[in-house]
């Protein structure tokens, strides 16, 4: 329980930033509202506090304060007993101030003993008030304090003597205002029911939400957890691709591609390795026979056998021969790690044609009493290296010298055109190969069976070499063979058109 939450609200985690960064939005977004709604709401309730004061202001008589028939309003000292006896008229105006400002600015407050006092705008203020009234534009409500600090929200209209003086050119103005706490405590009620009702819609919102974010990251769990078991041993395991979200499903399949790459990557590095073990063991099986041979020589001559012509003579032969067998593996293990690396051909326009047609003597001697067919198309010409074709043709020729019988033995060398490639075929009637070892017949110092020994020369590399320099002019090499009925190998080269 204590790990899940430490997960949870871990602030490195993802489903605790998803969770904050979705609180915070929707806190901000319920502040937006709610500061919206206070704001439009406070507007609602003034306004329709102004229109129900002014619809009490029109219910007042139009000459309230009107002193004679000069049209004019302006307060005197006397107005004294006029102003106690407008006490008993408005006694029914409660919470409610009232005043009367005449053209000069000067404030008659009606209601100050019996109700609230009045607030008092600047002078300036009234002035412009009278000026827009009697141009019969809207005035707004105010919002003002009284000299007590009670603010109040007050509103205007004009006053005066006959209709033609009191419509076109005010001289006074009617005030009338009403205390605004109760409207603030309407407010705050509204604002904080808001508030709280914000607090459980985001308890319950984060409660649901803790439980959807949970199952949304269901896929990444597995993910996370897929990963956790990888490792060197079970890389062809795989993630599921369809899990219902294109993100998830998208890394789902990079990360696949990327097991497949490793995978891949781990499969030939052990396939190199285990080459270069059977290499290093093959070559060095190889090389030691020889120097086996060469050292036990050199003991015999040691022990005396240097004295005797006879016995010096065919110690050194032998050497000799061993030491050509050691040269001969050297120069085709280095010829193998050139064509390996970048092989660097000599390449020219070269006449297959007669390229074989110039090697037949020497194909012939070493076929000795073999029959040998040759089937060449004429005028085939390609950009090759002449010396490394050559190499090619030997050793084919001479694989299939060496496993065929010395009297009765056939080889058929072709050379013609299929599918804009020139196809040379080495056909031999000898044992043939195995097809579990048809597979393995290019890999270096690789024998099928038995009777491939030493006797011959070679040492498995042969074919080896001769795959490696196809492939370096851009051509393939296959082979057909069954037991009993021969080997036919086929090398496929491109070749230049007239």
């Amino acid at each position: 329980m204590m790990n899940s939450i430490k997960k949870l609200f871990f602030p490195g985690s993802l489903r605790y930033q998803l969770l904050t960064r979705t609180l915070f939005i929707l806190a901000f977004i319920l502040l937006t509202i709610g500061l919206t709604q206070y704001w439009v709401m406070k507007d609602f309730l003034y306004r329709n506090e102004a229109d129900t004061l002014s619809s009490k202001m029109m219910s007042l008589p139009r000459d309230l304060g009107f002193n004679g028939g000069n049209g004019t309003t302006d307060l005197k000292p006397d107005d004294q007993n006029n102003v106690h006896e407008d006490h008993n008229k408005f006694f029914f105006l409660q919470d409610i101030s009232l005043a009367i400002i005449d053209s000069n600015g000067n404030v008659k407050d009606y209601l100050e003993k019996n109700s609230i006092q009045a607030p008092t705008l600047s002078k300036t203020e009234y002035k412009f008030l009278i000026s827009e009234l009697s141009s019969h534009k809207k005035v707004n409500y105010r919002i003002a304090k009284n000299k007590n600090g009670e603010e109040q929200l007050i509103v205007f209209r004009p006053v005066g003597g006959p209709p033609d003086v009191q419509l076109n050119h005010p001289s006074s103005i009617l005030q009338m205002g009403i205390n605004t706490t109760p409207l603030k405590h309407v407010l705050l009620q509204q604002l904080l029911t808001f508030v709280i009702l914000s607090f459980l819609a985001l308890a319950a919102g984060l409660a649901i939400y803790l439980r959807v974010l949970k199952k949304t990251l269901v896929p990444l769990s597995k993910i996370v957890s897929a990963v956790k078991k990888t490792n060197a041993g079970n890389l062809a395991e795989r993630l599921p691709v369809h899990q219902g979200q294109e993100e998830i499903d998208r890394l789902s399949d990079s990360f696949n591609g990327m097991l497949e790459r490793l995978e891949e990557s781990f499969e030939y590095e052990i396939e190199t390795k285990e080459q270069m073990r059977r290499f290093i063991a093959d070559a060095s099986h190889e090389l030691r026979t020889p120097l086996t041979s060469i050292h036990g020589f050199l003991e015999v001559l040691l022990r005396g056998a240097a004295n005797k012509p006879e016995q010096l003579y065919k110690a050194l032969n032998s050497m000799h021969g061993e030491s050509k067998r050691i040269i001969k593996l050297v120069e085709d293990l280095l010829l193998l790690t050139k064509l390996d690396q970048a092989p660097n051909l000599q390449i020219s326009l070269v006449n297959l044609t007669e390229l074989i047609r110039d090697m037949e003597p020497q194909l012939l001697v070493l076929a000795g009493n073999r029959q040998v067919y040759f089937n060449l198309t004429e005028g085939i010409s390609g950009q090759y290296e002449i010396d490394k074709i050559k190499q090619v043709i030997l050793n084919l020729f001479n694989n299939a010298v060496q496993h065929t019988d010395p009297v009765t033995g056939t080889i058929k060398l072709s050379l013609v055109v299929h599918n804009r490639h020139a196809n040379i075929s080495v056909n031999d009637n000898g044992h043939g190969i195995s097809e579990e070892s048809i597979p393995f017949i290019f890999d270096r110092f690789y024998r099928s069976d038995s009777s491939r020994t030493r006797q011959y020369g070679g040492a498995g590399l042969g074919l080896s070499i001769t795959q490696s320099i196809i492939e370096a002019h851009g051509g393939t090499i296959s082979v057909e063979s069954k037991i009993g009925r021969g080997t036919t190998f086929r090398v496929s080269l491109p070749f230049a058109e007239k």
